[in-house]
């Protein structure tokens, strides 16, 4: 923590080496919040998991995003808001049965964009999470 840095922040690191190229932290809390950045469905070693499905990208960087929530003692229930990167429209209907699957159960506020790409061509879904910890 640097001097200026609040002291109700805390950061979480992944294994992704995008963290370090660019950067960021995989996950930041701040007060009764906590903000998981986009999160690429890629395995500790830098490989890509679900290679060619959107279903299976999707529950991977979904996978990858809780496991980062986790690093302050939340899960799936806790999840107020989500977002989901597609680069083909086609796949919505992939990618929201995966959401589906994770958090029917918490209902949280979504958005799906379809955009140009990622930095890993082979990707075809990044996702984003926001959660609520209560009184932190």
């Amino acid at each position: 923590m640097t001097s200026s840095e609040p002291r109700d922040v805390e950061r979480v690191q992944s294994a992704s080496p995008w963290e370090e190229r660019i950067g960021f932290a995989r996950a930041v809390a701040a007060g009764d919040r906590v903000h998981v950045a986009g999160t690429m469905p890629l395995g500790d070693g830098g490989q890509l998991m679900g290679e060619g499905s959107p279903y299976e990208q999707t529950k991977a960087a979904f996978g990858n995003a809780l496991k980062a929530l986790a690093s302050f003692g939340l899960g799936a229930s806790s999840v107020i808001r989500t977002r989901m990167y597609l680069t083909h429209a086609r796949d919505v209907e992939d990618v929201g049965r995966a959401h589906r699957e994770m958090f029917d159960e918490v209902r949280p506020a979504a958005t799906v964009v379809v955009v140009s790409g990622f930095v890993d061509s082979r990707v075809l879904v990044e996702v984003e999470l926001e959660a609520f910890r209560g009184d932190a």
